[in-house]
């Protein structure tokens, strides 16, 4: 058990280490955002705080051509005990809400193709707005709209850098932070294994992120790490907000 375990690991380091070169072989993939690292603020940067009417509007690019998915257009409709953001998109139409308690929590998270409750909440963005920082988060969860099962959730969240970097809405001062679930358990019974990792752009001004980048990667039985199952590989660009 324990051999495979490492061969795992060894498997998904080398997936990890190529992805980027195959990547850049394909002419029309998205980049990888390139910010400009600077030292820590001081003092440190303070969150802005959520009201009634605060939006955000992405637009989502599929990073193997670049391809715009999708405009989605995130709004704070209630702040109180809970603080709900409602969200529709361009093409999709009506999506499910995002609810935060307190705020920086995710109660409620629409992000992932399968809309997640955490008991407890998690952090969606790093406590302390500082580099090299690494904290490990566990936590279980439902799928929106089936409240028998529960599952297994583990979140690695590593900050790398204060940077500035660039959206479609603007230059901003931003917190790079990496987010890995490694080994998470899936609600769909035939995935036997899932990783999710992404690279997220927060901007504290913004009180949310300017770019958000990630994608998961899942195994079933009789399938190896050298070729996994790709969940959409997806890229969030800040086009204004308000």
């Amino acid at each position: 058990m324990a051999t495979d375990l490492i061969q795992v690991m060894y498997l998904r380091r080398l997936l990890l280490i190529a992805l980027p070169v195959l990547l850049a072989g394909c002419i029309s993939s998205q980049p990888f955002p390139q910010g400009m690292v600077v030292a820590q603020p001081v003092p440190t940067p303070i969150v802005r705080a959520p009201k009634v009417g605060q939006e955000w509007v992405y637009q989502i690019r599929n990073v193997f051509n670049q391809e715009i998915v999708d405009t989605v257009t995130e709004q704070v409709v209630s702040v109180g005990r809970e603080i709900r953001i409602a969200r529709s998109g361009l093409k999709a139409g009506p999506l499910p809400d995002e609810i935060q308690s307190p705020w920086g929590f995710v109660v409620q998270d629409p992000h992932w193709s399968t809309p997640q409750i955490f008991q407890p909440a998690i952090p969606l963005w790093p406590i302390q707005l500082q580099p090299g920082i690494n904290q490990f988060y566990k936590t279980q969860y439902q799928v929106l709209g089936y409240p028998d099962g529960s599952y297994y959730w583990g979140l690695s969240m590593n900050s790398l850098a204060w940077e500035q970097i660039q959206s479609p809405a603007g230059n901003f001062l931003a917190l790079h932070f990496h987010n890995e679930a490694p080994y998470f358990q899936s609600n769909d019974l035939f995935r036997v294994q899932n990783i999710r990792d992404e690279d997220v752009w927060f901007s504290p001004e913004v009180g949310r992120w300017v770019i958000r980048r990630g994608s998961g990667r899942y195994i079933t039985l009789g399938v190896s790490w050298f070729n996994p199952y790709w969940e959409d590989y997806l890229q969030w660009e800040l086009v204004s907000w308000k």
